[in-house]
């Protein structure tokens, strides 16, 4: 096989001169290679590819070379369409690499009876019969040898084939024939449709549904890595994909973010409220609004419709949410220690149509991106990030259709709301063996989260409850409610021991009151960046110390964010994980509301201007107790040209008390936790404890990512960065 770059606009006068010489070179290239294998020249034969792109894009889809640009352009089109679910029928297709593969015919692989060539139908007879087990059952079978069947010869299954080097075995309703180029199998009867399953719900194809649900999911997600540009998604895989029934209720998901898991229901439902009599087939939306489901503003969701065979009725509904390494705002990668209004951390998004009918809207998308006074700062990277969500919700669409074909969309739809049931049993017995309680949290700032959560032994049912926490913030650390929701669903499914996957069914035993107007259910225009990825924690741990089920995780994501016109990037940095009442804490891990990866430092260092000169576990940070907590995590940068550096943390002052468990009570009341904060150093000294700095080179930031808390009687001395 032979190729080469060509790089050059698809048109008549480059396909009939550049592209078509390139292919003839190419071609005599890659012949001359099978030549030498000691094959005829008149039985090689060569097939012309050329791989074709949107300008603008990355991906390049192969179709076979003509003569007939309206024809290619037709292929390309139809393959793009059923990879990523729309077109881009305005936009010039740039011919990207030509390809001549060379195929060798090495003759008559069978053969025929008597040294020539068989009439059709010929046939020799079988050599013996054996019992073979073929569909549940035993069946007798013939036993063919064959070098001794002539060309034409067609053996119907079930059959076993005998030869030198191997054995084929032809099942029933399939059939064997000789042909020129080799065997070939076919079926010859029709694959029978799966009989009907029936819609009362059955505890083996319970367990079948749980599984494909969410393997649907899992296969949108690799979709999306794979077809990614930023090192957000593709590397740190900071995304999340799931599936949702025709009322916009959670069934599956992937085991991504939490965060995203339980609060993109409340945009889906938010995407039908505003288009229920306008959607049409081929129609996908996109929002990242704080105050209709979304969580903070780089974490955009794609929404996509599923119709009907008639395309008459929405019958499902898949979504995916990923952050955006940059939206626009004040700061570069669009995650600010200071902003004080939403319109400070980028672009607001609300129900934006983004595909019509199939054809993608780039340049509408494209002046949205680009509007208001913080501007996203590289929406070439948001639109390859935007069309790999969409390749992702085409995935789960696609396999949706199929599990339909399958089993009958009655069923499907039955077992949605199986799922979701047994879901909620289960979260109804994990609810009956714990007891009501409460717990304040304190944050740096001095505001508090409240929790009281009252169990109904009787209904086996929970109330959560969050009157008492503090009001709107004017800093960024407010939580929409959305993420406050999606908290709360993570804890009461991490409850449950048996392999389900987190979807509505999870919530419906919990009646949640969260206050308006306070910092877990805030008002435009108030400032929410900080919520989704701070507070969720804060809550996540409010409620497992309410619970008594363990000690508090880090409490932070430590978001890390610098960039500048040409780079934007973001992580958050690993630390570690709450002690329980029977296990220790887990060192220098993602915890909890945050489930995404850090970037590997080969692939930091090749994208962006930055080293890695040290990361490590802070060993022993996690202090002593009965069980200790895990331990923290120590990173230091050093940036080699100007950048804006962004650092967004929590639990940078207060001291947090140890949890007490029924299992365990803390030994020490007074014992506490000191957690250091972040310095950053130039080459010539300290520069300080910032939250926001603009960093000449070479600057040097070191991070020392708090621990988990303990159990028990509880110790930590901040480490010296």
């Amino acid at each position: 096989m032979q190729e080469a770059t060509v790089e050059r606009p698809m048109t008549e006068e480059v396909i009939a001169t550049e592209v078509l010489e390139l292919l003839k070179e190419l071609g005599r290239e890659a012949a001359a290679e099978v030549v030498q294998q000691q094959i005829p020249e008149d039985k090689v034969r060569c097939v012309e590819k050329i791989l074709l792109r949107y300008q603008g894009t990355d991906t390049a889809i192969p179709v076979d070379f003509t003569m007939d640009l309206a024809a290619m352009t037709a292929q390309f089109e139809a393959l793009y369409i059923s990879r990523f679910g729309f077109a881009m029928p305005d936009k010039p297709l740039i011919v990207d690499t030509a390809t001549v593969e060379a195929i060798g015919e090495t003759g008559n692989s069978s053969r025929a009876v008597g040294g020539g060539e068989a009439d059709e139908g010929a046939a020799c007879g079988p050599i013996g019969n054996v019992r073979a087990y073929w569909d549940g059952e035993w069946r007798d079978t013939d036993v063919y040898q064959r070098e001794d069947m002539p060309l034409g010869m067609k053996v119907e299954g079930p059959a076993i084939l005998s030869e030198k080097v191997g054995t084929t075995l032809v099942e029933p309703e399939w059939a064997a024939e000789v042909t020129p180029g080799g065997l070939a199998l076919r079926r010859v009867v029709a694959k029978k449709r799966t009989v009907a399953i029936g819609t009362t719900c059955n505890p083996i194809y319970l367990e079948v549904f749980n599984n494909l649900f969410m393997s649907i999911a899992e296969q949108m997600g690799y979709t999306l890595q794979n077809t990614s540009f930023s090192v957000n998604m593709k590397e740190r895989l900071d995304f999340s994909c799931a599936i949702f029934d025709p009322d916009g209720q959670l069934i599956a998901n992937a085991p991504h973010m939490p965060v995203h898991l339980g609060s993109m229901g409340e945009s889906i439902r938010t995407v039908m409220r505003r288009n229920a009599d306008s959607m049409r087939p081929g129609d996908v939306y996109v929002l990242n609004d704080p105050y209709n489901g979304g969580t903070h503003l780089p974490d955009v969701t794609v929404v996509s419709p599923v119709f009907d065979e008639a395309g008459a009725e929405v019958i499902f509904y898949v979504g995916s949410r990923g952050h955006q390494s940059d939206i626009g705002g004040i700061t570069p990668a669009s995650m600010p220690p200071n902003s004080t209004s939403v319109d400070e951390e980028g672009i607001l998004i609300n129900n934006f149509k983004l595909v019509d009918e199939g054809v993608l809207k780039e340049k509408e998308f494209r002046e949205l991106l680009c509007s208001g006074p913080y501007p996203a700062r590289n929406p070439d990277v948001n639109l390859a990030d935007i069309r790999a969500q969409i390749a992702s919700n085409n995935k789960g669409a696609q396999e949706l259709r199929k599990m339909v074909a399958q089993f009958g969309l009655e069923t499907v739809q039955a077992y949605m709301g199986h799922v979701q049931d047994n879901a909620e049993e289960a979260v109804r017995r994990a609810i009956s063996a714990f007891r009501t309680g409460e717990y304040t949290y304190e944050t740096d700032s001095g505001a508090v989260v409240k929790c009281r959560i009252e169990i109904n032994e009787e209904e086996r049912s929970a109330v959560v409850d969050f009157t008492g926490t503090s009001g709107q913030l004017s800093t960024n650390f407010n939580a929409p409610s959305a993420v406050c929701r999606a908290a709360t669903m993570y804890v009461f499914r991490t409850l449950v021991n048996d392999e389900i996957p987190m979807n509505e069914g999870c919530l419906k035993p919990i009646t949640l009151i969260i206050p308006e107007g306070s910092m877990l259910n805030p008002q435009y225009p108030a400032a929410v960046v900080a919520g989704n990825v701070e507070t969720s924690q804060v809550v996540t741990d409010t409620l497992y110390a309410a619970l008594k089920v363990m000690a508090a995780s880090q409490g932070t994501m430590n978001n890390t964010t610098f960039g500048n016109e040409n780079y934007q990037y973001y992580e958050t940095v690993c630390g570690g994980s709450g002690a329980g009442p029977t296990f220790e804490g887990t060192d220098a891990v993602h915890t909890h509301m945050t489930n995404s990866r850090l970037t590997d430092p080969e692939i930091l260092e090749f994208r962006y201007p930055v080293a890695v000169e040290k990361f490590e576990i802070r060993r022993g940070s996690g202090g002593r107790g009965r069980h200790r907590g895990g331990d923290g995590a120590f990173r230091r940068l050093r940036f080699l040209e100007p950048m804006e550096l962004s650092l967004l943390s929590n639990h940078r002052k207060v001291c947090l008390p140890p949890v007490e468990t029924s299992h365990a009570p803390y030994l020490t009341p007074h014992a506490v936790t000191w957690l250091p904060l972040r310095q950053m150093s130039r080459a010539n000294g300290l520069l300080g404890h910032l939250r926001k700095a603009q960093a000449a080179p070479p600057l040097v930031v070191q991070n020392a990512r708090p621990p988990a808390n303990l159990l028990g009687d509880m110790r930590t001395i901040a480490a010296g960065c």
